[in-house]
């Protein structure tokens, strides 16, 4: 089996666009966790917070004709791929039209725009809102095709539209096929853009947060006055290469991806299962060939849902134990959905190459019905690591874990 290594990554977050501003966020504990007056116009909408990108500019070879097929959510994914290529040094190499090279990308859904499009044609019979490019905008496979498409890139495509592991999926995915010697490179991520038609979703199932008066008070991942979860945007893309061929390339490595596992609950749609979410922890560790105690850091998916951080808690207490620092940063971005599983993995590498992992912000009462686990918090956590978990679970019982080692 090929050994695979972390060459390029890019994270768009609503709490900066690079890893400085990320950095800045994390350490002066700052929430992008705002009211969306904009979602006023939905009367019966309880929550009105909302998490959404700062503002940027696209550069001027992203016109219309290279766009006109991108929603939102496309956008972002490309801007993405391209910085993460970019930092990879390959934004010219040859290797990205050559075949060996492929895209893992997913998201929630296609852009909300779009399918409000298509909902206003299947209510009004009036199709005087779709056009050419409405479907391109909507289908399930809407950033992993636009990536392909805009970089040239003719290799395997493996759309992973799976909620909330999306980027994650994509990650892991990207991995085995290198692994497997499949290709030479992968482009992985994952992407979402903020609308207020997911914020109605979650709130129909009773798991956003209201906390409307005090925006960054909330997400409180594991904490017993937690009310919710808060949606964010974002896109995060990993460079993902064949280790050898990025030696010989002189290529500067952010860290090997040694780790993952994935599996289903086959249970509840939407309520989690303790024990399948620790499988998947345990088979992550398998595969990387460590032992629990040699984990160093666990990004929680860390939601700020109640059955959500409990059963989470329980699974990382089964297979991780009690020692392990953990930290949520949706604290911080709020539930990126599709995109969480990248930048979340971005940003916990970032954080192994520092040294330093960020605390959960607003975790300030630990709720006993949560596992005792080392939770981070205050000023966060000086320390070195060896090797970092990062852990996504979604709708439909679908869990993911991804294990890093610090390269050297």
């Amino acid at each position: 089996m090929k050994r695979v290594v972390v060459t390029g990554m890019c994270g768009l977050s609503p709490i900066g666009l690079n890893w400085s501003e990320v950095d800045k966020s994390l350490r002066t504990r700052r929430s992008a966790i705002r009211i969306m007056p904009e979602w006023d116009i939905v009367p019966d909408l309880n929550t009105r917070l909302g998490a959404p990108l700062p503002e940027f500019e696209l550069p001027p070879h992203y016109n219309r004709k290279r766009t006109r097929s991108m929603g939102r959510v496309g956008i972002l994914a490309t801007r993405s791929a391209e910085l993460a290529i970019e930092d990879a040094g390959l934004i010219d190499d040859p290797i990205l039209n050559s075949g060996r090279t492929g895209v893992a990308f997913g998201s929630s859904s296609g852009s909300p725009p779009a399918i409000g499009d298509i909902g206003k044609l299947m209510l009004t019979h009036d199709m005087d809102s779709i056009n050419a490019n409405t479907y391109i905008q909507i289908m399930p496979h809407t950033t992993a095709v636009n990536v392909s498409v805009f970089f040239g890139i003719c290799g395997r495509l493996i759309p992973t539209s799976t909620a909330c592991t999306s980027g994650s999926m994509a990650i892991g995915l990207a991995y085995e096929t290198i692994q497997e010697g499949r290709q030479t490179v992968m482009l992985a991520g994952g992407a979402d853009e903020i609308s207020v038609s997911q914020a109605a979703v979650f709130d129909t199932l009773f798991a956003t947060s209201t906390m409307n008066d005090n925006p960054t008070s909330t997400p409180r991942p594991f904490d017993a006055n937690r009310d919710g979860m808060v949606v964010g945007e974002g896109a995060a893309t990993f460079v993902l290469e064949e280790h050898d061929h990025a030696i010989a390339r002189g290529a500067t490595i952010h860290a090997e991806v040694i780790g993952f596992g994935t599996n289903s609950d086959g249970n509840h749609i939407t309520q989690p299962t303790t024990e399948t979410m620790a499988e998947a922890m345990q088979l992550a560790l398998k595969d990387a060939r460590v032992s629990a105690e040699e984990i160093g850091y666990v990004n929680a998916h860390g939601t700020a849902t109640n059955l959500g951080d409990i059963a989470e808690s329980q699974a990382t207490l089964t297979a991780i134990g009690h020692r392990v620092p953990v930290s949520s940063l949706k604290s911080y971005i709020g539930h990126t959905l599709g995109a969480c599983g990248g930048l979340e993995a971005w940003m916990t590498i970032e954080m192994l190459k520092g040294n330093w992992y960020a605390p959960t912000i607003n975790l300030e009462n630990i709720d006993p019905k949560c596992a005792e686990l080392n939770y981070i918090v205050g000023d966060g956590l000086k320390q070195q690591s060896e090797y970092v978990m990062t852990n996504n679970f979604a709708f439909g019982g679908v869990n993911t874990s991804l294990i890093f080692r610090r390269w050297n």
